[in-house]
């Protein structure tokens, strides 16, 4: 069949149309009724602005804007909302908001945030952040963005190394949680960053380049482990671990990052569903914490109120449940459904519904979805040049670098000669999408592993070895003649998101099917010690490997997203010196024997339970959290300069210390003192070793007194990167507050400073 030369490019018109199509807004100009809507006029206040809205919609109207897919409502000249998009690390297809079939045919896909993690380094988390942003306006821009609200990031706990969800977050300790929670946040949101102070929307009525929202709130980290799901999931948590593990990165997230969005998460806490939960939403986050923006559901999070927990007798009472309780969105039909219902028969007030819409209004215009036409705002020049930029894609490739860790590097094992023949591998090693990790998006580029080692090493071998990483059947034959015929051997085994991911949590900590017999086949038949990648988000057992002789080195690489295949080829030939260190513990396999159901983080010696996470972890480990090699050697020592005595009672009556505890409160000793009570103490650091290496320095604090308190064996305090050449020496200050890095929070969830720790 053929077409006129006019036929054709009136469809190449058509397609260049459809790909331009402009980006959804309210308050268009052009229209001359938009003009005499006070909700419309920037000059202004916010609140005044959504109040005039707020009062013109028909009860209707107002229900209809309650759920992620708002729909427009034309007299008032308001466009359709889309609130559900994802941007985990990077703009992603996951949602219902972002589309890659336009001008802009992928975003940048940034390692997935576990190995981001290891990194510690929270300028670069603010640079992923910025960037992603960045590239969520260009795509808004383009007309392929339907709502600049993304539902990241993820900053629950990795309690337990089997949860399928826990290479989505920043790993176990509260304290990089809340730091990631903070720089990622400020980033998207926009915020400047100048000397590791985070500057910009310095209140809630600020301008926001996308809106962030933490999730999921909380004490979540369990999907779905031997027919327990988090669907009806009842954690039971103490006062104790609430506050010093679960609750601080969102409270980081909130009060420090100034997120505008909070996503209640499925599971119950302590008997009450979290979306329901009047005192986590409203007392606490919006009361406590101050936070102002929305809060949504996770996903058909309201309907299991009624349909699983039970919590809820009728559809109407969960949905009452929700809003009286500060939610404000559902990601699903609920309240799409029943919210009218709910008010006829008086379960709530139509109020509930007007703060609501306060909330969503509110995050819509800091957005500028109702300034008009987008091109004319403060982001609308960000184009479609600046989607994949070099500028991401060296970032991405940077993140990769500094996150990998090396685990073990016997007799310098590592780097690999170029000159010697080499052969490559395993199931992982020739797959480019298992790099991604999962909620990805389009990526920049896709290179496999073997093909970014084949630039060092263009005559490599390889063979997979197994059909996938289930590996049910090896191939140990072919691996093995493979492996006789080099030099070298680089094994690329692990995970992939199908065996952790989201519903899906691990039932063992191994690696799967036939994966450590063919390892083992292979190292045993190679003429060297072989070097072992590992492409996995979660911790597992390779004590085997670590013990083994015939295996040199391994390298975890997480899923280090696009770049990751070219960092490893760089890493493994020395190109780049690896420095990250690991943000989990690696617990052995059995301990598979503790119920992922048993939300307790410290031990309990009466029962043999050894509690979790390197605070409070008192049981064998494969690997240590912080822990992680590098190609140089580095040495420490503190600098005096930090005082030896802290006088507590010189700032509050002793009658405030307690005489049974020796401990003094917190919130009795005051922010102000607290301020006082400030130092810092300073780190030598120096590249003792002949490679240029950077890595992150960790500083720990450790209570003296820990048997029958709960208190932790030791605590992150602080973490800095730094980078130093071969025989180059520096120094690191780090700012301690008493009141938080020295103190320890008691059995009824106060905070406490201990006399003599």
């Amino acid at each position: 069949m053929k077409f006129s030369s006019a036929v054709v490019l009136l469809f190449l018109l058509l397609l260049r149309l459809a790909a331009s199509a402009p980006p959804p807004f309210s308050c268009d100009a052009s229209d001359p009724k938009t003009k005499t809507f006070g909700f419309c006029k920037t000059n202004l206040p916010i609140d005044e602005r959504v109040h005039d809205l707020i009062t013109r919609l028909t009860i209707d109207e107002k229900i209809s804007q309650l759920v992620n897919s708002a729909p427009a409502i034309p007299r008032l000249g308001i466009s359709a909302y889309e609130w559900w998009s994802e941007a985990l690390h990077g703009v992603s297809g996951w949602g219902l908001g972002v589309s890659f079939n336009g001008t802009i045919k992928g975003a940048t896909s940034f390692p997935q945030v576990i190995l981001s993690a290891s990194t510690f380094d929270s300028n670069l988390w603010y640079r992923i952040g910025q960037a992603i942003g960045k590239e969520a306006r260009a795509m808004y821009n383009q007309g392929q963005v339907k709502g600049m609200a993304f539902w990241a990031p993820n900053v629950n706990i990795f309690r337990d190394p089997r949860w399928g969800r826990g290479h989505e977050t920043p790993g176990e300790d509260p304290l990089v949680a809340g730091k990631y929670a903070v720089a990622f946040v400020r980033g998207i949101q926009g915020d400047n960053y100048n000397n590791d102070k985070v500057e910009g929307q310095e209140n809630n009525n600020g301008i926001l380049q996308a809106s962030a929202c933490c999730k999921h709130f909380t004490a979540y980290d369990l999907d779905n482990w031997k027919g327990v799901s988090r669907l009806g999931f009842d954690a039971k948590v103490t006062k104790q671990d609430l506050a010093d593990t679960y609750q601080p990165p969102f409270k980081s997230c909130i009060q420090e990052g100034r997120a505008s969005g909070i996503m209640c998460a499925y599971n119950r806490v302590n008997g009450v569903p979290n979306c329901a939960d009047y005192d986590l939403l409203t007392k606490t986050a919006r009361g406590e914490w101050g936070f102002q923006g929305y809060i949504v559901s996770d996903c058909n999070a309201v309907a299991v109120i009624h349909d699983v927990h039970k919590y809820a007798k009728l559809p109407e009472d969960a949905v009452a449940d929700v809003l009286k309780a500060g939610m404000d969105v559902d990601c699903g039909s609920y309240l799409s459904t029943y919210t009218k219902s709910a008010l006829e028969q008086k379960k709530m007030l139509e109020s509930d519904i007007d703060r609501a819409l306060h909330n969503l209004f509110s995050v819509q215009m800091r957005l500028g979805f109702f300034n008009g036409n987008p091109n004319t705002q403060p982001f609308g020049k960000i184009g479609p040049d600046q989607a994949c930029t070099q500028e991401h894609q060296q970032l991405a490739l940077e993140a990769a670098h500094n996150g990998i860790v090396l685990l073990k590097n016997s007799n310098n094992r590592l780097p690999l000669s170029k000159t010697s023949s080499l052969a490559v591998i395993g199931p992982n090693a020739n797959n480019a999408y298992v790099l991604l990790g999962n909620y990805e998006g389009r990526p920049c580029k896709s290179v496999e592993v073997f093909r970014a080692i084949q630039s060092y090493a263009p005559n490599a071998s390889y063979e997979g070895g197994c059909k996938d990483v289930n590996c049910a059947v090896a191939d140990v034959a072919s691996a093995v003649r493979t492996a006789k015929d080099a030099d070298d051997v680089v094994l690329v085994m692990g995970l992939n998101y199908s065996l952790e991911t989201e519903d899906h949590d691990r039932v063992d900590l191994v690696l799967p099917g036939q994966q450590e017999e063919l390892i083992k086949a292979v190292a045993a038949a190679s003429k060297k010690p072989v070097v072992l990648v590992l492409i996995c988000g979660g911790p597992v057992d390779v004590s085997f490997a670590k013990d083994d002789p015939k295996i040199g080195s391994i390298l975890w690489a997480g899923y280090p997203g696009e770049a990751g295949g070219i960092a490893l080829a760089d890493i493994l030939y020395g190109q780049h010196n690896p420095g990250g260190k690991l943000p989990v513990t690696w617990y052995p396999k059995d301990f598979i024997k503790v119920p992922m159901t048993d939300m307790r983080m410290r031990p309990d010696p009466s029962s043999g339970y050894p509690g979790r996470t390197y605070r409070f972890y008192n049981g064998p480990k494969v690997f240590e959290f912080g822990y992680g090699l590098s190609y140089t050697t580095h040495s420490y020592e503190f600098i005096p300069s930090t005082p030896n005595t802290l006088h507590l009672n010189q700032l509050t009556p002793t009658s405030q210390t307690t005489n049974e505890t020796n401990s003094l409160s917190v919130s009795k000793i005051g922010a102000n003192n607290c301020e006082k009570l400030k130092f810092s103490t300073h780190v030598g650091v120096k590249n003792t070793g002949n490679m240029i290496g950077k890595h992150p320095v960790l500083l720990f604090v450790r209570h003296e007194r820990n048997s029958n308190t709960g208190r932790p064996l030791k605590q992150l305090v602080g973490f800095e990167s730094v980078s130093l050449n071969a025989g180059e020496s520096g120094v690191i200050e780090f700012v301690l507050d008493p009141c938080e890095h020295l103190s320890t929070v008691n059995e009824d969830g106060d905070m406490v400073i201990d006399r003599g720790i």
